[in-house]
């Protein structure tokens, strides 16, 4: 057993956010009683744990979702609601994975990078999920130097036959996309993809919900029994399964002894203003998804309502923000002046789960059960990528979790204690370095 000394939290309500405040419909799933039988049980109800499932069902087999609060009430239903092909420790999966797949390694990474697009797009067009999407993507340059980057990365996408998605735009062409001055250049990508990421995360619940998966709210684990036949805990209930899958990220607290020190939570900060009615089209004609190359990016886009959805200044303290709205302001009215005074009707916070090497993170507790989790900033796309591995390797097909899986990873002494102040020291290099550049 591995018991949880801990008192059991009342369920939290939802951060008090735009995708809250704007949410197709609200879920009513059933707290758990009892005992439940599955092929599956699943820990979490943010993309990991709801993508899986949805693999998993899709594939013949009984799955129960857990969660402590609501479906995508973490990151899942927090974050910027952009989809890119940015793979997040690219370079460093590069190095690791070269032992394992030699010259094929780029390929790999780059085939993987637009996996989670053709994913998500598959599944909101199969099973009729109303979040928004829409595709158009600028990733922006602030000096030379983020232009050469830039241009190494259209390099690449020519040679990789992704001509038609994408243009290189000096500071004259990024104005005719924005109404900033900010940027001397930029990179569209119309493959990349912008969307509603509560409606969507809730929208796949749904789907899985309609394959027969078993979702329950409400209901935090306290304790994964390992074995033959493994078992997931609750205050009022068990679920007794074949396999068990850990996918809570940076929010939960099971599994201390094995997976303490290996992941962190950073706070990013987002709002959202009022409608900006003509104005949205005056600032953002083409409707585009934006961020810059800075280490600690500020990132946009609108809403399906004409607000300007606005994020940036991630916290690797791992502590909130006092006042998000005061920090972001300065961001907005320096990237669209325009925009100066103007009515903030959201913020909140997001805890983003970050990896020191920034590879995702995927591995087995036991033999029976398994864990998945560490996206460091790029969720949308890299979840569902991996909920399709995680589901693969469940049902059998070992391959591409076996490249993860042989990943080494730094595990840093006393968790989040040290990790944190580990994460921020870091920040602050990087961004001294940037400055250099």
């Amino acid at each position: 057993m591995n018991a949880i000394n801990q008192a059991v939290k009342p369920a939290a309500a939802r951060a008090p956010s735009y995708y809250s405040a704007s949410l197709n419909f609200e879920t009513d799933y059933p707290t758990l009683q009892g005992s439940v039988t599955v092929d599956v049980a699943i820990i979490g109800g943010g993309f990991t744990g709801i993508a899986t499932a949805v693999e998993l069902a899709e594939r013949g087999l009984k799955v129960a979702v857990v969660e402590t609060n609501k479906v995508g009430w973490g990151a899942s239903g927090r974050n910027g609601g952009q989809v890119t092909g940015s793979l997040s420790g690219d370079e460093a999966m590069r190095k690791q994975m070269r032992n394992t797949l030699g010259d094929d390694v780029d390929d790999f990474i780059w085939h993987l990078r637009w996996r989670g697009h053709e994913i998500i797009k598959h599944r909101v067009a199969k099973y009729g999920i109303d979040c928004d999407l829409k595709h158009g993507h600028l990733h922006t340059a602030m000096k030379a130097s983020h232009m050469d980057e830039l241009k190494a990365t259209y390099d690449e996408a020519l040679r990789r036959g992704m001509g038609e998605d994408v243009t290189l735009f000096d500071a004259a062409g990024v104005r005719a996309q924005l109404s900033s001055d900010l940027y001397c250049g930029a990179l569209k990508n119309t493959r990349n993809m912008h969307l509603h990421p509560l409606n969507l995360c809730i929208g796949e619940a749904k789907a899985a919900e309609s394959l027969g998966a078993l979702i329950f709210e409400h209901s935090e684990v306290l304790d994964i029994v390992h074995g033959p036949r493994p078992a997931v805990v609750t205050t009022g209930g068990r679920i007794e399964a074949k396999q068990v899958l850990l996918a809570g990220d940076v929010y939960h607290k099971l599994e201390r002894r094995k997976l303490k020190g290996l992941i962190f939570p950073a706070m990013g900060g987002i709002v959202t203003t009022a409608p900006l009615g003509a104005l949205a089209k005056e600032i953002n004609p083409q409707d585009l998804a934006v961020y810059d190359c800075r280490f600690v990016l500020d990132y946009y886009r609108l809403t399906a309502d004409g607000r300007l959805l606005f994020g940036g200044g991630c916290n690797y303290s791992g502590r909130d923000s006092r006042d998000i709205a005061g920090e972001l302001r300065p961001c907005i009215e320096s990237t669209f002046p325009q925009l100066k005074g103007v009515q903030i009707d959201y913020q909140w916070s997001c805890a983003m789960g970050i990896v020191m090497n920034r590879i995702p993170q995927l591995g087995k507790l036991s033999s029976n059960v398994w864990y998945c989790q560490g996206y460091s900033g790029h969720g949308i796309a890299t979840t569902h990528i991996m909920g399709e591995i995680m589901a693969k390797a469940i049902t059998g097909d070992l391959e591409q979790y076996d490249t993860f899986a042989a990943c080494k990873h730094i595990k840093v002494p006393l968790g989040d204690q040290l990790g944190n102040p580990m994460l921020a020291a870091g920040m602050w290099y990087y961004q001294m370095l940037e400055k250099l550049r």
